[in-house]
């Protein structure tokens, strides 16, 4: 069945929930209507049951395209993380990235302006397109993936001194927060003595950092790495899957006398 066909299906339940009690309102003296509407009158329950295959519908179309989007732009992802990154960087991690950022809606606009999928300012994509002019659309989803992986590149570079796990959570965190804020906040955990290349350390003083909107960045990283998690497990229940398809398509066939 395809979004089209089950998008008319929800309406015609929902419609149907709607139409029918006008039809037990007729006039007394309408015979004709009051038999259609004595023939028609649903009970409560069955117009509460058309509401709910109405909404069963809906969400199932939702659904579908959510599911449809978890892996439209994995050639994209993996590419631009091997171009920007290498060939063992996972890239798996910068499509968690956009998950949090977009839900991977191409179409996505925050309310400051930031567009597509890794969310990006329209700023930043015209200074990343200076060095590679042939990102030509911040709007074309393919360019504005790259243009993300990209910025998450020079955003890697920044924290050299880290082990992989804690320079990820840093990226991010500047990605989302922008480099000089949390500039700020290992410069406060400095001044506390405490050790700020540890990414727990800037969680534990973020509400003392001026200018901080710290709740929606320690969400966000949070976010992407539960999202990864996700993705590395229908990952290894795929790669199980398939050893043991591999494995019974090696097994041997009986032999017929």
């Amino acid at each position: 069945m395809n979004a089209a066909r089950v998008v008319r299906l929800a309406c015609t339940a929902l419609l149907l929930g709607c139409a029918l009690p006008a039809l037990a309102q007729a006039p007394a003296g309408d015979s004709t209507a009051a038999a259609a509407a004595t023939a028609v009158e649903p009970t409560r329950p069955r117009k509460a049951a058309g509401r709910k295959m109405g909404e069963r519908f809906a969400q199932a179309v939702r659904d579908r395209e959510a599911a449809r989007r978890q892996d439209a732009y994995d050639d994209a992802f993996r590419t631009y993380t091997k171009r920007f990154f290498g060939p063992t960087h996972d890239w798996r991690l910068l499509k968690a990235q956009g998950m949090a950022e977009s839900d991977l809606v191409p179409t996505a606009k925050s309310r400051v302006g930031a567009r597509g999928i890794m969310q990006l300012m329209p700023s930043t994509f015209a200074q990343i397109r200076k060095a590679r002019p042939e990102f030509r659309s911040i709007e074309d989803p393919r360019w504005n993936i790259a243009a993300g992986i990209m910025h998450d590149r020079y955003l890697w570079t920044l924290y050299p001194q880290l082990p992989d796990d804690e320079r990820h959570r840093f990226m991010f965190a500047a990605y989302n927060a922008g480099e000089g804020t949390i500039r700020r906040a290992q410069g406060v955990a400095q001044a506390r003595q405490l050790d700020a290349g540890r990414w727990e350390h800037i969680e534990s003083v973020a509400p003392a950092v001026q200018r901080w909107r710290y709740r929606e960045t320690l969400g966000y990283v949070r976010r992407i790495e539960a999202n990864h998690d996700q993705l590395r497990t229908v990952a290894d229940g795929a790669s199980t899957r398939a050893a043991l398809a591999d494995a019974v398509r090696r097994l041997p066939t009986a032999r017929r006398d």
